[in-house]
């Protein structure tokens, strides 16, 4: 029975990874307004080390259509201004010497269709991998023996209402963002 238990665990937590990803996914898509998600992931080589961007420099919104960045060295703006470039954004940084401002555009029509098909593409592969985690611990089912019949059935249908809670969650986050996205 325990061995049933790790299985059905492995597979939540699978499934739960999944959607964690789905939403640091949809972070990244920006729908209009400005968000310090948008640069997260942005790495600045500072002092021949890759280090992201947040521990070189305070990040800010200062209204919803700008994003503040203000190095906490004054010699890493350069290094800043490249590495944003570099991650292809989309955004022309543009600095003062002391920090460096980006502006966000607002989105045109076939830009937003064009974030929603984006975002459902992600919600589509983190499915996948929703019903690869059931298709793991279904092997890993089949693996025991020893086990009867009737239990295995049982764990089976837990792990499908797993992928089905999983699914459906994956379908209100796309919902969420895509109206989020689609409102001007």
């Amino acid at each position: 029975m325990e061995e049933l238990d790790l299985i059905l665990e492995s597979v939540k937590q699978d499934m739960d990874a999944a959607v964690k990803h789905l939403d640091h996914a949809f972070q990244r898509i920006r729908a209009g307004r400005a968000s310090t998600a948008m640069v997260q992931d942005v790495m600045v080589e500072y002092y021949g080390a890759m280090t992201p961007i947040n521990q070189v420099a305070n990040v800010s919104v200062p209204d919803a259509m700008t994003i503040s960045i203000q190095p906490w060295d004054r010699t890493a703006i350069n290094a800043i201004e490249k590495a944003i470039i570099n991650s292809n954004l989309g955004f022309a940084p543009s600095n003062n010497g002391e920090n460096i401002i980006l502006n966000v555009p607002p989105l045109t029509e076939e830009r937003r269709r064009e974030l929603a098909k984006q975002a459902k593409g992600e919600a589509e592969q983190t499915k996948i991998v929703v019903r690869n985690a059931r298709q793991d611990g279904l092997k890993e089912l089949k693996k025991l023996e020893g086990v009867s019949e009737d239990i295995v059935k049982g764990v089976e249908e837990e792990i499908q209402t797993y992928t089905d809670k999983y699914v459906k969650l994956c379908d209100e986050h796309l919902k969420t963002k895509e109206a989020e996205i689609m409102k001007v």
